[in-house]
């Protein structure tokens, strides 16, 4: 369903089962003018940004993605900081002297690398 009152130049992307005046414009752009609603389908790479989540959409594979980012890599201030996903590291088992410490402290690292997808679990 649109809003009710939009400004002119909002532009919205359209829910799948829209009705009253998107009604069938599906996964559209909706953008409204002086002479009422606007409507572009998206083709595939088509990318916007939405206002009121401060994310990208990007539309793919017949469906937008909104708030996902896909890439090689990052690269901040000229470095490269993330990459692809490396292999597992195992966890530190066994050994002739046992560091308690370390061990936690090793496997805290771990545990954060994957839960940011950065390395295998």
């Amino acid at each position: 369903m649109p809003p009710t009152s939009p400004q002119i130049g909002a532009t919205y992307i359209v829910a799948t089962g829209a009705t009253g005046a998107w009604a069938g414009q599906d996964l559209c752009l909706a953008g409204f003018t002086d002479g009422g609603w606007r409507f572009v389908a998206p083709r595939e790479g088509t990318v916007a940004y939405v206002v009121s989540t401060s994310v990208w959409a990007v539309f793919r594979d017949g469906a937008w993605e909104i708030g996902s980012l896909r890439g090689d890599n990052v690269v901040i201030g000229g470095e490269q900081v993330v990459g692809a996903r490396a292999s597992a590291i195992a966890a530190p088992v066994g050994g002739s002297t046992v560091d308690d410490e370390a061990r936690a402290a090793i496997g805290q690292v771990l545990s954060a690398l994957r839960a940011h997808g950065l390395i295998d679990s």
